[in-house]
C-alpha cells in the first residue's frame, strides 16, 4: 500500500511540475507569438484581437530605406563581428584549454566577463576609452570593437565545451603517424572543433545583430543599426510596422537555431 500510495503522489508532483514548466513556457513564449501575429494585423495599430491578416507592413519594412540601409548596416557589422570572433575566439579557447596551466580559471573569467559585466556598463567605458585615444565614434570603429568585445564569449564558450568534450589521443595517433602540427590541427582537431564554432558564430551573430546599448553609445554619426532605427520609428509612429521588425529578428534567431540543428544539432550544445 505504501508504495502504491507513493507511486500514485509521485504521479501527481510529476504532473504538477509538468504544468509548472508548461506554464512558464506559454508565459515565456506568448510575447514573441503575439509580435509576430500583430505584424500579419491588417490594422492601422498595434492592437490586439487582430482586425485581418496581411503582409502590407512587411511590404511597408522593405520599400523603406532607412530600414533597409539599418538592415544592411546590422548585417555588416553582425556579419564582421562573426569573423572576428570566429578567429579570436577559437584561439582563445585552444589556448585555455591546452596550454594556459596557470590561472586558467582567472583567464576564462576573463574571457567571459561580457557576459558578466551590464552591457550599458560595458558600452560606457568603452565610449570614453575611444575618446581618451582620439578616436571617437566619427567612424565605425568604436562599434564594431564594441560588438565584437560582447559577442566574443559566445564563440569562445562553445569552442571550448567542444575542447573539453575532444579525445585527445586522437591527436597523439595523427602525430604517431607523421603528421605535423598543423595537419594534425586541419585534419583531426578542426572537425572535432567545428560543431562549436558553427555555433559560436551563430550565436554572435544573432546577438550583434539585436544589440542595443553597444549600439546606441558608439554609433556614428548619421548610421544606425536596425534596433536603433527600429527605437527611433516608435517614438512617432505606433504602427505594425514595428512588428514587422521585431519578427525580422525572431526570424533569423530562429534559423539560426534550426541551422544548427541540421549541421550539428541541438544536443551538441553542451557546457
Amino acid at each position: 500500500m505504501t508504495g502504491s500510495s507513493n507511486g500514485v503522489e509521485k504521479t501527481i508532483w510529476d504532473r504538477l511540475f509538468t504544468a509548472l514548466v508548461t506554464a512558464i513556457y506559454i508565459f515565456l513564449m506568448f510575447p514573441i507569438v503575439l509580435v509576430v501575429l500583430l505584424s500579419f494585423n491588417s490594422g492601422e495599430f498595434l492592437a490586439f484581437p487582430l482586425e485581418g491578416f496581411s503582409l502590407r507592413w512587411f511590404e511597408a519594412l522593405f520599400s523603406n530605406k532607412r530600414f533597409l540601409d539599418a538592415t544592411l548596416y546590422s548585417i555588416q557589422i553582425a556579419a564582421t563581428s562573426t569573423v572576428v570572433n570566429g578567429v579570436i575566439g577559437t584561439l582563445a579557447a585552444i589556448y585555455v584549454a591546452r596550454h594556459a596551466t596557470i590561472a586558467r580559471d582567472y583567464i576564462r573569467l576573463i574571457m567571459t566577463a561580457p557576459l558578466l559585466v551590464p552591457e550599458i556598463l560595458t558600452a560606457i567605458a568603452l565610449l570614453f576609452y575611444f575618446y581618451e585615444i582620439r578616436i571617437g565614434t566619427d567612424y565605425s570603429i568604436a562599434i564594431q570593437i564594441g560588438h565584437i568585445v560582447v559577442t566574443f564569449p559566445y564563440v569562445f564558450l562553445n569552442v571550448s565545451s567542444a575542447l573539453f568534450n575532444f579525445d585527445r589521443s586522437q591527436e597523439e595517433a595523427a602525430r604517431s603517424l607523421g603528421a605535423g602540427g598543423w595537419m594534425t590541427f586541419r585534419r583531426v582537431t578542426l572537425p572535432a572543433i567545428k560543431p562549436g564554432i558553427i555555433t559560436g558564430c551563430l550565436f554572435a551573430f544573432v546577438i550583434s545583430f539585436d544589440i542595443f546599448n553597444i549600439s546606441l553609445l558608439l554609433k556614428s554619426l548619421g548610421k544606425n543599426t536596425l534596433p536603433l532605427e527600429l527605437f527611433d520609428y516608435l517614438r512617432f509612429n505606433f504602427d505594425p510596422t514595428a512588428a514587422a521588425i521585431a519578427s525580422l529578428s525572431i526570424f533569423m534567431t530562429f534559423a539560426a537555431i534550426l541551422i544548427i540543428d541540421r549541421t550539428v544539432g541541438l544536443r551538441s550544445l553542451r557546457f
